[in-house]
């Protein structure tokens, strides 16, 4: 249970926003997130030579998932991966991110 706990504290942040925020399923944010461990590791916490996302800033992250999806930022996989996500996705799979220990 100590997993939700940080995952708890990024939807709060992601839905501070008021009510024009629809309610995330934090399991389902967990399994988005879950499809990035092949390259970036468990939680975010990457093997040498990868970027790692564990505490990286929600707002960066989420710049630069956007702009792979817009393919506005050189990747070999990512653009393709980013467009597989509605914006809304992808800013919580940043914050998910964020809110991980590195």
């Amino acid at each position: 249970m100590k997993s939700f706990v940080p995952l708890g504290v990024a939807l709060a942040a992601l839905c501070g926003g008021g009510a024009a925020h629809a309610q995330v399923d934090p399991l389902q944010v967990r399994s988005w997130a879950a499809g990035c461990t092949s390259c970036h590791g468990t939680n975010g916490r990457a093997q040498p030579g990868m970027p790692a996302l564990a505490g990286t800033s929600k707002e960066e992250t989420l710049k630069k998932l956007l702009e792979f999806k817009a393919g506005k930022r050189p990747a070999t996989i990512m653009h393709q991966l980013s467009k597989g996500y509605s914006d809304e996705q992808l800013a919580a799979i940043a914050a998910w991110f964020a809110a991980q220990k590195p």
